[in-house]
């Protein structure tokens, strides 16, 4: 049997992608092509999760072993997590900014003679940047001591306290 698998993103509205996976190919298998065809960095973590259909998450499984409550993906069967129609999946590749692509079941498909499985079947619009680091600029990555004190400021622009004199929390005064 044969699953296809429609894929979006929340950041990049004309990203669309089709996959045809077998049912015996693993979650593995799957991020594997998620990988090759979208070009993103093998070496980063990623996890699939099952959801409800409002997409909440539910099960996690990960790339490898990561304790309770995980599964590795190379264990996991497609048809085993299929457990209802339009089985939905989140696929995290952004680790550190929780950034995802929707994965929806859509149904079974004839398999295609002479096709090896999993295979991207559409593909339409560029795929989101795999990692992005928000407050990272490259003026930011060129500040050196040189530089005004500013660099020096914490969030709310207050300047680093003197804490010269500190050597412990007794030494502290509540004010």
């Amino acid at each position: 049997m044969i699953f296809k698998f429609v894929v979006i993103s929340g950041e990049e509205e004309s990203f669309l992608r089709e996959f045809e996976l077998d049912e015996n190919n693993t979650l593995l298998d799957f991020h594997n092509i998620l990988q090759e065809e979208l070009e993103y960095d093998r070496s980063q973590m990623a996890s699939f999760f099952t959801t409800s259909k409002m997409w909440e998450k539910e099960e996690e499984f990960t790339l490898f072993e990561m304790g309770t409550n995980t599964t590795p993906m190379e264990e996991v069967i497609i048809d085993d997590i299929l457990i209802e129609d339009h089985q939905k999946l989140l696929y995290v590749f952004d680790m550190f900014n929780e950034r995802i692509l929707f994965i929806e079941c859509i149904g079974e498909v004839e398999a295609t003679e002479g096709r090896s499985y999993p295979v991207c079947t559409m593909s339409q619009g560029k795929p989101p940047q795999q990692v992005k680091f928000p407050n990272f600029t490259k003026a930011s990555a060129s500040l050196s001591d040189d530089d005004d004190d500013e660099a020096d400021d914490d969030i709310i622009g207050n300047k680093d306290p003197d804490l010269s004199d500190f050597e412990n929390l007794e030494d502290y005064e509540d004010s």
